[in-house]
């Protein structure tokens, strides 16, 4: 066992968050290495870390919680009156209609209900670390599913998809668009493209600490080779793609695939979503936080619900019902909870067995409780 290091700051009136945060990560074999950031009502109010090598400006990958700076890109370009999200994906993007694709919506694929989760025979670690590589394979893959009709997360791939039809539908790349609407104007520690010179505060995630009886348990329901599964996580690669590690491979930070290439920091995070609840407006948020997809997951096998772009948070009972936001592999995760002025921001460097980081409970109760609490005394 161990005891963990907390160091960082809470504004008054947070530390029920700080007491989570260290109760979580106290007496672990494997600290989770891990930051937490979170704004309430645009003020920084939460700037906690802890492990070896972290502090508060450390860079680490936060996988899919990229997709949340994809999502809320093309949420603003919607809002703007850019895109809409009823234009099938091929109007913008002819090649993408081959094999029948031609009816999918741009508010199907935001909902990863476009049936290509990934390719037949993989993608190449090259081609996985490159948007326009993978565009190029997927438009010309027969779907696995009829397009529109049934929900799989596509994990590497729908970041892409969207950067594809933002590029021909503008004439400028997801990349741009994001840089010029958020990650500039907000100073945001948030990076889909690190540059080199930011490369000294990265640090590398680590891989999981399994015992044998949590592998046996996290394999036990694999559905094999050939399966869309392991097509949506390229396991069926010529080089099959180890989850855990994706981040660091400095390809992929370079030229940071949007959905799962990003790269940064809690509070990088947290600012995404303090950014987004000041630009965007209540009927933009009720159309992107509607659920779009239900039903099993045909990747996972489970049930899920999706909303348009944005993961369900239905599992956070303390948030409110528009809240938005995107997990990552870490455990990374990012949101806005409009109901309370919340924006969340969490890395962590090592990987937790099932993907999914328990702290969240405890952490985002602990934080829409406070911001309660510090709201009455100030109203």
């Amino acid at each position: 066992m161990t005891t963990t290091h907390i160091q960082g700051t809470v504004a008054e009136g947070y530390a029920d968050v700080r007491d989570a945060f260290t109760d979580f990560t106290t007496g672990q074999h494997t600290p989770p290495d891990a930051q937490l950031a979170a704004y309430v009502h645009g003020r920084l109010v939460v700037d906690l870390w802890t492990g070896d090598d972290i502090n508060g400006d450390t860079l680490t990958g936060v996988y899919s919680a990229t997709k949340g700076a994809a999502y809320l890109t093309v949420a603003l370009l919607v809002q703007d009156g850019v895109l809409d999200l009823d234009d099938t994906v091929a109007s913008h993007w002819p090649a993408f209609g081959a094999h029948g694709k031609d009816r999918l919506t741009l508010r199907q694929l935001l909902a990863h209900q476009a049936g290509v989760p990934g390719v037949d025979g993989g993608l190449t670690p090259a081609e996985l670390a490159d948007d326009r590589a993978i565009a190029v394979r997927v438009a010309a893959q027969a779907p696995y599913w009829e397009p529109g009709t049934a929900y799989g997360y596509h994990a590497y791939v729908v970041g892409a998809l969207i950067g594809e039809v933002v590029l021909r539908a503008t004439g400028r790349g997801l990349r741009e668009h994001y840089e010029e609407r958020l990650r500039v104007p907000f100073g945001l520690d948030l990076h889909v493209g690190l540059p080199a010179e930011l490369e000294e505060r990265f640090r590398e995630i680590k891989p999981w600490v399994l015992t044998p009886e949590q592998e046996a348990e996290l394999w036990s329901g694999w559905p094999g080779a050939g399966s869309v599964a392991a097509i949506a996580y390229n396991l069926d690669a010529e080089e099959p793609t180890d989850p855990t590690l994706v981040a660091n491979d400095r390809r992929m930070r370079a030229l940071g695939q949007f959905s799962a290439g990003g790269v940064g920091s809690a509070q990088g995070l947290a600012g995404l979503y303090d950014a987004a609840l000041r630009l965007l407006d209540p009927r933009t948020v009720a159309v992107f936080t509607a659920v779009q997809s239900t039903g099993n997951d045909l990747v996972s096998g489970m049930p899920a619900r999706f909303n348009v772009g944005f993961e369900n948070l239905a599992q956070y009972p303390a948030l409110g019902g528009d809240a938005f936001g995107h997990s990552g592999t870490p455990g990374s995760l990012g949101f806005a909870d409009p109901r309370s002025g919340v924006a969340y921001g969490y890395t962590r460097r090592r990987c937790t067995p099932a993907f999914y980081a328990p702290e969240h409970q405890a952490l985002t109760a602990a934080i829409v409780r406070a911001a309660g609490r510090t709201s009455k005394r100030m109203g």
